[in-house]
């Protein structure tokens, strides 16, 4: 559905399969300063976590679904950055799949040594953070501000994302 009068905070997208297939979801600015929220989810281990536990480094939180084509698409490129990145930024994808639904054949599947599986099968941080759309990502501060969101697919290496994150790779 086509909405023309899109947010201010609201990027427009860039066309989709653009050079070399990239793809570009829409960058929000609207929360921007807002704390990360407290909400929990769980850990590879299955241990209770919320985000409050990475401040100290920029956190870039996927929110996805293994029934989400776009999510399970962009998954090679978050591992990619994540690889990049190193200790100067933490890529979180959390699932947002039921209790019930194995998430671990994506991450074998995807060859996946980076990015863990963290899962939030209740929905708490998901709709606390309150995009309705997966995939969502959010970047959020060291301090745990978040700084920006994008909805819908992303090429997570290609020149769009490395702007976005520029500031917190230097």
């Amino acid at each position: 559905m086509a909405n023309s009068t899109a947010p201010a905070s609201a990027a427009p997208a860039a066309p989709a399969g653009g050079e070399g297939g990239e793809t570009a979801g829409t960058l929000d600015i609207a929360k921007r300063g807002q704390p990360a929220p407290d909400k929990g989810f769980t850990d590879p281990a299955g241990r209770p976590v919320t985000l409050a536990a990475f401040r100290g480094t920029p956190v870039l939180v996927n929110l996805w679904a293994t029934w989400c084509g776009p999510c399970v698409k962009e998954m090679p490129t978050l591992e990619a950055l994540a690889a990049r990145t190193g200790d100067r930024l933490k890529v979180l994808t959390v699932s947002q799949d039921r209790d019930g639904i194995d998430i671990a054949p994506t991450f074998a599947k995807g060859g996946f040594t980076r990015l863990q599986p963290y899962r939030d099968t209740q929905q708490e941080l998901g709709f606390a953070i309150g995009s309705g759309m997966l995939p969502t990502t959010v970047l959020y501060d060291a301090e745990g501000k978040e700084v920006w969101r994008v909805t819908g697919g992303m090429d997570w290496n290609g020149p769009r994302a490395n702007t976005l994150l520029a500031e917190y790779l230097g």
